[in-house]
């Protein structure tokens, strides 16, 4: 029952993992429009807010805390969570603001598992479309008595799948890069935010005799 099973899959040919991989492109192309949109709404955000504490960086706490009320991207709710528990001293401050990264991280890098794997496997969906699609080739050839065109026709027909294989990985693995970057360089700028305001907590402590 299931070598009958792996043989009629075996003879289906390769066309549906062309499907399969077209479709794998448009939601491919889908995340990376949405996560694009998103790191850049957060690096405007950011770097809005980074003007807004360096203007009023003499100002202490709470110009920080001005700042961050007004903005409403990853790196201001960072600071926002770290400074509603100021009371707690420099070493909960620094707690909190590893504690929000974390969390921001896992939103900014949510879906981009999608680009990573298809980036990953659509080479080896491709190359299996090609052999499903090789072996319809021989089955063909060796069912008629047409000559070694037809294998070369199934042969170039299977090899399509490969090349999509490879139209769909290349730009995921482009575009997980490069939005992984985003990402890191948005959370690095947010903690050396993260280090001036908890310099500005320390100078505000009371000296501890």
């Amino acid at each position: 029952m299931h070598l009958a099973a792996i043989r009629a899959l075996a003879l289906t040919g390769g066309d549906w993992v062309i499907y399969l991989l077209l479709l794998c492109s448009v939601v491919a192309v889908a995340t990376i429009i949405e996560r694009g949109v998103l790191l850049s709404r957060e690096q405007r955000d950011f770097e809005d807010l980074r003007k807004a504490i360096l203007a009023g960086r003499g100002m202490g706490v709470p110009a920080v805390e001005k700042a961050a009320a007004g903005h409403a991207g990853a790196a201001a709710r960072i600071l926002r969570t770290a400074l509603a528990h100021a009371e707690a001293g420099p070493e909960g401050v620094e707690d909190l603001l590893t504690a929000a990264s974390l969390e921001e991280r896992a939103r900014l890098e949510k879906r981009l598992l999608i680009l990573g794997t298809l980036g990953n496997n659509a080479p080896f969906v491709g190359l299996f479309g090609t052999v499903l699609g090789v072996i319809r080739a021989f089955h063909d050839l060796s069912a008629s008595a047409a000559g070694p065109e037809v294998v070369m026709r199934g042969l170039s027909e299977a090899l399509i799948a490969t090349a999509v294989g490879l139209f769909v990985a290349i730009p995921c693995v482009v575009a997980y890069n490069f939005l992984q970057k985003r990402v890191r360089d948005l959370l690095s700028g947010t903690e050396s935010l993260g280090r001036f305001l908890l310099a500005q907590v320390r100078a505000a402590k009371p000296a501890e005799r």
